[in-house]
């Protein structure tokens, strides 16, 4: 039955993050219910998360062949932010990421409720007329800093790499889905590739909640526009609220 449940919430966590993001603020908290620490359950969101960023970049795929090539530039910092971020975790104690993780939680749930501001910034953006090019060189030295915390928590760095994209020239947000569902697979990778000596990866739940991501993104990916976002962004601010006011005073 655990794995059920397991399972239904990884098609949850998939579903969220192929269209905005903002998953791991359902999975962190699922995965703390199944006993784990705070620290290896942040860890293991990685392997929850991979399976469906990867299904739901195959569902943009068709988006993603209009990408300029020049984009592959905001991959780099993705790269190098991740390998730091997680190194930084690797070397934070489980107690000390246990003081920290309320504050984490909470930042990620003010992104996700300032996320319909994003949107309307990013439905601007994409209506405006532009001819001016925009270098890429400044946006990606500039998203190295969220890159860094999207391998230390990765939980909201989606609504930030929507945000950086949302000073380039896309102007087709299936597109930006799609660089920024590529860019979190960046990230998740590196992470996993950094983190897995440590041996606090819980891969038996990160794959069940990962096959069930894996069907989350990619039909997420398929029903971006039909999905009504208002109950399930209450339901998720009520959640990410409820963890962090948990851990807070678990913490202190």
């Amino acid at each position: 039955m655990q794995d059920v449940l397991l399972f239904g919430a990884g098609i949850i966590v998939g579903v969220m993050n192929a269209i905005a993001g903002g998953g791991l603020l359902l999975g962190f908290p699922v995965l703390l219910a199944t006993g784990m620490s705070p620290l290896a359950a942040n860890m293991t969101g990685n392997v929850v998360v991979l399976p469906g960023l990867a299904s739901s970049i195959y569902g943009y795929r068709s988006y993603l062949r209009k990408v300029s090539g020049r984009y592959a530039l905001l991959l780099i910092p993705c790269f190098v932010g991740a390998a730091i971020g997680a190194t930084i975790l690797r070397l934070t104690s489980s107690s000390r990421f246990q003081e920290l993780v309320p504050g984490l939680v909470l930042f990620a749930v003010v992104l996700f409720a300032f996320q319909p501001f994003l949107h309307f910034r990013l439905h601007r953006h994409l209506h405006g007329k532009t001819n001016r090019r925009k270098s890429l060189l400044p946006i990606s030295l500039a998203l190295l800093p969220m890159t860094i915390y999207g391998g230390y928590f990765g939980a909201g760095f989606g609504f930030m790499m929507l945000a950086f994209l949302g000073f380039t020239k896309l102007h087709v947000i299936h597109q930006m889905n799609a660089l920024k569902n590529l860019a979190g697979l960046v990230i998740a990778s590196v992470s996993i590739a950094c983190l897995f000596s440590t041996h606090l990866i819980n891969w038996r739940y990160g794959l069940v909640m990962g096959a069930g991501s894996l069907v989350g993104g990619y039909y997420g990916a398929m029903l971006a526009q039909k999905i009504p976002s208002h109950a399930v962004r209450v339901i998720v601010i009520i959640i990410g609220l409820g963890t962090a006011t948990y851990l807070g005073l678990r913490s202190y």
